[in-house]
């Protein structure tokens, strides 16, 4: 059923149309994802270990790492990345029938530093107007975050113009940039092209964000993609199995992957 009726996935979607990202507090137990905390702990210290080996700090830049999730045990559970508000919001902006195509983490740790105001797409054609949403993201902490920990920090209105136009609104101070603290089991819902970048991490712990990607059913990224494991498929509900349908399908899931993918470009 979800906790909200129609009229108010409808609100929700109303005011991402204006601010580009919408944020349900309190949405997902806290004990589920303390769950998943502790499934991540042991995925992010290989990277940890691998930078320090070769010198350098973070594959995402000094101090953040960005970290695929296997999809499997809690990373496979269907009650969060099927969960019926959240696909609601996303079918309101997004369009019918959209695809999951991405399951990962972005963790700064100390060292961090303020990242570049970035997009993480580009836009869908070069030299013309920007279109309505095609691709978004849900953001979860599974820590709870405030200004010591390495909050999100964004601005309201961007996804809807150019890079540029955007970077000379900041700079100008027609945009405000907006940190967003957010607690264990507040989800953020945003369009991909808002202006936002990661600040420092200044506590000492690591500050795990989860990211779900969903697209409109044609858009695909082949950069970004979730293996699904024929097993963990065979079980899904069908709502679940459609979301995920242009993924591919594998035996066993890696526990490592290829983190080249680099997000923040654009």
């Amino acid at each position: 059923m979800g906790k909200y009726d129609e009229s108010t996935r409808d609100a929700f979607a109303e005011a991402f149309e204006r601010d580009g990202f919408v944020l349900l507090r309190d949405h997902f137990p806290r004990a589920a994802l303390e769950a998943w905390n502790n499934a991540f702990a042991p995925l992010l210290q290989p990277h940890i270990e691998a930078a320090r080996e070769a010198s350098t700090s973070g594959n995402r830049g000094p101090g953040r790492y960005y970290v695929t999730l296997p999809f499997e045990g809690v990373f496979g559970d269907p009650s969060i990345f099927c969960d019926e508000d959240i696909v609601g919001i996303v079918e309101r902006v997004a369009g019918r029938d959209p695809v999951m195509c991405q399951l990962a983490t972005d963790t700064p740790v100390a060292g961090s530093e303020y990242q570049d105001w970035h997009r993480d797409t580009p836009p869908l054609f070069e030299d013309a107007p920007e279109t309505p949403s095609f691709q978004l993201a849900v953001n979860f902490p599974l820590v709870d975050v405030d200004e010591r920990n390495g909050p999100l920090e964004t601005t309201r209105g961007t996804h809807c113009m150019s890079r540029d136009d955007a970077l000379a609104g900041l700079e100008a101070g027609r945009f405000a940039a907006e940190q967003v603290p957010m607690k264990v089991g507040d989800v953020m819902i945003r369009d991909v092209r808002g202006l936002h970048r990661g600040t420092p991490n200044l506590s000492g712990e690591p500050r795990p964000m989860v990211v779900i990607g969903y697209s409109r059913a044609w858009y695909f990224r082949p950069e970004v993609h979730i293996d699904v494991p024929r097993d963990v498929f065979a079980e899904l509900p069908a709502r679940a199995r459609r979301l995920l349908r242009f993924n591919p399908l594998v035996e066993k899931t890696a526990r490592t992957f290829d983190e080249s993918y680099r997000q923040f470009a654009y």
